[in-house]
């Protein structure tokens, strides 16, 4: 039987503007490196299979590991299995720079998210050995462990282990997709549970990180720009509702005696998904989860469980929302009758960006011919996680046709190389 293999750096290097390599950055290097990852862990749809703490995750990470000793970067590993390549630099006393991703992916996930901020953060450390360059400060090429958090429906585990954010009480109780334990699954690839709690570093040696990563969305494809600049993370907060009302016979009863929870759960659906726009345009709010008790055909619904996910990059903005939808619930519980309820079951803080490092991100982007075009993200990232303790700033590869955790996740080299460029000229800047 052959083994399936997928020629990734074919594709790639069809579209590649070749005069993007230049500087010591090489679009034909990058090309050939994601190709080799995207064959660790390769599914049958020509996807990306590498769970968090899997023998898959740690292949990648050692292969990522060969390249950073290729660069001249000094390797270590703390006990959560985060690695770090590390150039001293001209002052090794000095707060280093720091840059990276993570290698992990969803089940059948795409072979750019993750894989192109590992990428991009190594091509820039390879394009100094190979110009001659050193830098004032140390410089820090970073693989987070677990950022997807496919394993055990978290997420962001490495970046949390290294501020010192980890529950450890919590974690340890964790259970994977196979029943498995956090501290028996984490032997698997050498850690241990005393090793994990003991990751926290000493913030006060990093100055500054800044990751790439795709868009996953549609908004530089739409601005025809092979990069962007993240003006923040927004922060997820669950609430869970419980709309409480009178099962009943749906023949019997009539329809202006009735207290369905479910028409009052609609009604609400819909308010929720007109308040964002009256806030900003950088909140959303989605209903994805929904329980409709007794759930039968002929019985009206006497209760309904929804969860609301509430986003914004500004945590003032995003309170707002929250009350807003809270007042919903409120005002049609006068009007139906039905009882509403509501929990907060999720809270993780908005980071925003700060002005200064979206300024300088600007520059490197004008430098490099590219028009500076600013967004958010709307999802999660190690950027997240460090940015509570450290400044950090964030830049998106363009996504076409925004698809991500999905086999047919693309991003054009072209992209992906006029974005090193630009993550080079800042990091740069930084020196001075």
């Amino acid at each position: 039987m052959t083994q399936q293999y997928i020629n990734l750096d074919e594709r790639l290097l069809k579209t590649y503007d070749a005069s993007f390599s230049k500087h010591g950055v090489s679009g034909e290097r990058l090309a050939e490196r994601l190709t080799v990852l995207a064959n660790i862990g390769l599914t049958e749809d020509e996807g990306a299979k590498r769970p968090g703490f899997s023998l898959l995750e740690r292949e990648a990470k050692d292969r990522v590991i060969e390249w950073m000793k290729e660069a001249g970067l000094s390797i270590s590993e703390d006990g959560a299995g985060n690695i770090f390549g590390r150039m001293e630099g001209k002052t090794p006393e000095k707060p280093a720079i720091m840059s990276g991703s993570h290698v992990d992916t969803v089940p059948n996930g795409g072979h750019f998210d993750g894989t192109i901020g590992v990428l991009s953060a190594l091509e820039v450390a390879q394009a100094w050995k190979d110009t001659g360059y050193t830098p004032e400060k140390p410089y820090e090429v970073v693989i987070f462990t677990d950022e997807e958090g496919s394993r055990f429906n978290g997420g962001l585990t490495g970046s949390e282990a290294m501020v010192g954010d980890t529950d450890m009480e919590k974690t340890l109780k964790r259970r994977d997709y196979d029943d498995r334990l956090f501290g028996e699954v984490i032997q698997d690839v050498g850690l241990t549970v005393e090793g994990y709690s003991a990751a926290g570093r000493d913030l006060s040696e990093i100055e500054t990180f800044v990751e790439v990563h795709i868009e996953q969305g549609k908004k530089l494809e739409k601005a025809e720009l092979p990069t962007g600049i993240v003006t923040g993370i927004a922060g997820p907060y669950w609430l869970k509702v419980v709309f409480t009302g009178l099962a009943g016979h749906a023949g019997n009863t009539p329809m202006d005696d009735r207290k369905d929870a479910l028409v009052a759960a609609s009604a609400f659906i819909q308010r929720v998904s007109t308040l964002p726009r009256k806030i900003n345009e950088t909140a959303v709010a989605t209903v994805g989860n929904l329980q409709v008790k007794p759930n039968g055909t002929n019985v009206i619904p006497g209760e309904v469980i929804l969860f609301v996910d509430i986003r914004d990059i500004a945590f003032d903005s995003r309170t707002e929302l929250v009350n807003k939808i809270i007042e919903t619930g409120q005002d049609i519980q006068r009007q139906t009758g039905v009882t509403f309820a509501h929990q907060c079951v999720h809270d993780v803080p908005p980071v925003p960006i700060a002005k200064e490092r979206q300024a300088l991100l600007a520059e490197s982007a004008r430098r490099s011919g590219i028009k500076p075009y600013y967004l958010p993200s709307g999802a999660g990232h190690d950027a997240m996680i460090v940015g509570r303790h450290v400044p950090s700033a964030m830049l998106f590869v363009q996504s076409k046709k925004g698809i991500s955790h999905n086999p047919e996740e693309w991003s054009e080299l072209s992209d992906c190389v006029q974005t090193i460029h630009v993550l080079k000229d800042y990091i740069e800047q930084l020196q001075k």
